[in-house]
């Protein structure tokens, strides 16, 4: 008997079943058939065991093995049972509890001996089991074997599919061989096309464990959960969705077998071979049903920032101004760019919320707030979210304008006749720095800002025409018109303690602005001796300077209200539990972040990064509910994905865009 095989069928209690005749014996009395309280634990661990969570088959299946006297057959000589146990079901002498059987076995057998043809067998017969297509009633729900067979099935794919080294799943059509004959799969091409993207080296997700995100979410049902990577589905050409290269997304393999319960009989099944992207589609229709897919988003995220760079750029960013550059929109001559990272390609109707990161910071650190949103249905299917990336260091006042063109370039770029109502809602969500430039976005500054930094006009200012333009367009402000709600989180309103701190202007002298703006600053001073006080300097120095308590630009920025019509929301972190007033979040003040009017505000008793507090993610779902039902009257409901328009066709593009390096 082969050992491994043994290990499937045995468990802990069938030596003990074997034994107790000889133990009654040797006591010369004693009743044959006895029980022994234990643990209840203990008992339901061996009534819900099976072949994928432990090294033994489940009860069930053990059940069929001794009722068609087949258990010590299995051990010797596992495929002459699973064959005598296949003609069994096909001459009609089996039912369901058999082909659950077969699946369960057909899955031990292939662990045992690596073998593909098993592993297609197990799905093969867990599908038959879970879908007989009118041959018999469908399992019960509360059959347990239903979540085994689908898991089987789904473990099946994952390894019958397997490439020769096991780390990824390859997907192609082709005749595979099955122990009772071939497997006939013909791929759905439909399903490979990810936006302007083709999917590719799928790999499987459920086998990885996840670090460093607080929640795992998974969505049980059928099919085998893979993550996904992108290439350009024009050769020689770049991405234009602007999705982030390294972006992994999260997919499901369906094998469709055609009438499997009927044709086991046979020595040919044909199956159709589909994906689905895990974002927009969520149940698949079997047998007249409407059927879950099963997904694993936490993992796939994990994968993608796993793998990402987006971390190399939270000091680059910060200490080299020129590190980060956007994403080309529009023509190359027009030399228009967006900073924005889309999680997945552009989809018409859904409301963008746009993430803006803090100092030294990266669109990573949101990771457990979207793992958290994406998988709440409802913000899911009315929402995209979008990361706003900069160059942390450099001054907040262009940090705020490569904001605000970044989304006017955009917008105009994939919805230039203005259909979509939803690009007419964008909620901006600031951490911190990141704040200050949501704030930016909805304020009329008139000459505020401008007259902080200088008595001098600008029109009176010695400048090339350009410089004056850059001037004009980072300092004299007006709403955005696309921004209809802020939401501030650790915000320093009116400058951070820390940023004031002897050691943090140190490292701010380390900083090395953007060769532009070195430029800007030099023909201000040299141009206009005298106009602008070199300790002041409002907008031309760093972003450590500019939120120093007391400069001249977060006075400036502090005096301004937001624009009317545009909600306001305020998350303040206080470390401790005194009094919120006296408190802080070692990086900025309560005083500093707090609002006299807001919408709502929250106090969440942590530190600085309160983004990734499971309060502050809990307000963010309200916010982003509340932002929903308020406009869902007059909002049209997301179009079908065949409905948007394709990004080539709204995005024009010359030898493609560039990318952040």
């Amino acid at each position: 008997m082969n050992r491994t095989t043994s290990s499937f069928l045995r468990g802990e209690a069938l030596p003990l079943a074997l034994y107790l005749p000889l133990l009654a014996m040797a006591a010369g009395c004693g009743a044959p058939v006895t029980v022994l309280r234990v643990d209840p634990r203990t008992v339901h661990r061996e009534l819900t065991r099976n072949v994928l969570s432990a090294d033994v088959v489940s009860g069930a299946t053990r059940t069929v093995l001794g009722e068609w006297d087949l258990v010590e057959r299995f051990g010797d000589s596992p495929e002459e049972a699973l064959a005598q146990l296949h003609t069994a079901v096909t001459g009609g002498g089996g039912g369901a509890d058999e082909i659950f059987a077969l699946a369960e076995l057909s899955f031990a057998h292939a662990e045992d001996v690596e073998s593909r043809s098993y592993y297609l067998a197990s799905a093969v017969y867990a599908w038959a089991f879970l879908f007989p297509n009118g041959c018999a009633p469908p399992p019960d729900p509360f059959d347990p074997r239903l979540r085994t067979a689908a898991d089987l099935y789904n473990r099946g794919i994952t390894s019958g599919f397997a490439t020769a080294d096991g780390a990824n799943v390859e997907l192609r059509s082709g005749t595979y061989a099955l122990p009772f004959g071939e497997l006939v799969v013909e791929l759905d091409g439909a399903g490979l096309r990810w936006g302007d993207r083709k999917l590719v080296d799928f790999v499987p997700v459920a086998e990885l464990q996840v670090r460093g995100l607080r929640e795992r979410y998974r969505r049980t049902g059928i099919g085998a959960p893979l993550a996904a990577n992108t290439v350009s589905s024009v050769p020689g050409q770049s991405f234009r969705d602007f999705v982030g290269k390294a972006a992994k997304v999260p997919v499901t393999a369906l094998l469709r077998i055609e009438d499997a319960r009927r044709r086991l009989a046979g020595s040919r099944l044909n199956a159709r071979l589909e994906i689905y992207d895990a974002y927009d589609a969520h149940t698949v229709k079997i047998d007249g049903r409407d059927i879950p897919l099963e997904v694993e988003p936490t993992a796939c995220l994990a994968y993608t920032l796993s793998e990402s760079r987006v971390w190399d750029w939270e000091l680059k960013g910060f200490f080299e101004g020129d590190f980060l550059k956007g994403f080309l929109v529009g023509k190359p001559e027009d030399g228009r760019l967006a900073n924005l990272l889309f999680v997945h390609p552009y989809r018409t109707g859904r409301i963008p919320v746009v993430l803006v990161h803090g100092t030294a910071s990266s669109p990573g650190r949101w990771a457990d707030m979207l793992n958290t949103l994406e998988n709440d249905p409802e913000i899911r299917d009315r929402y995209q979210f979008w990361f706003f990336f900069y160059d942390t260091g450099k001054p907040i006042i262009f940090s705020a304008d490569s904001l605000r063109s970044s989304l006017e370039n955009v917008i105009q770029g994939l919805d230039p006749e203005g259909r979509d109502p939803a690009l007419r809602q964008i909620v901006i969500i600031g951490h911190s720095q990141g704040g200050l430039l949501a704030k930016m976005t909805a304020v009329e500054t008139g000459n505020r800002l401008w007259e902080e930094m200088t008595a001098m006009s600008l029109d009176d200012m010695l400048l090339r025409k350009n410089t004056r333009d850059l001037l004009r367009r980072s300092f004299f402000l007006s709403p955005l018109p696309c921004v209809a709600r802020v939401v501030f989180m650790a915000t320093p309103h009116r400058g951070s303690y820390l940023a004031g701190s002897w050691f943090a202007q140190q490292i701010a002298g380390l900083i090395r602005l953007p060769t532009r703006l070195v430029d800007v600053s030099a023909e201000l001073l040299t141009g206009n001796p005298g106009a602008i006080p070199l300790t002041a300097a409002g907008g031309l120095l760093s972003s450590v300077h500019n939120m120093t308590p007391g400069s001249p630009f977060v006075k400036g920025l502090a005096s301004l209200g937001l624009a009317p019509g545009v909600a306001v929301h305020s998350v303040v972190a206080v470390d401790g539990h005194g009094p919120p007033e006296d408190g802080d979040d070692g990086v900025v003040q309560y005083t500093s972040a707090h609002l006299e009017t807001t919408d709502s505000e929250l106090v969440v008793r942590t530190g600085h990064s309160v983004q990734a507090h499971p309060l502050a993610i809990a307000e963010v779902r309200r916010i982003l509910r509340l932002h929903a039902a308020a406009i869902r009257a007059e909002t049209p409901s997301p179009a079908k994905e065949e409905e948007s328009p394709r990004p080539e066709d709204i995005i024009e593009q010359a030898g493609g865009r560039e990318a952040p390096r």
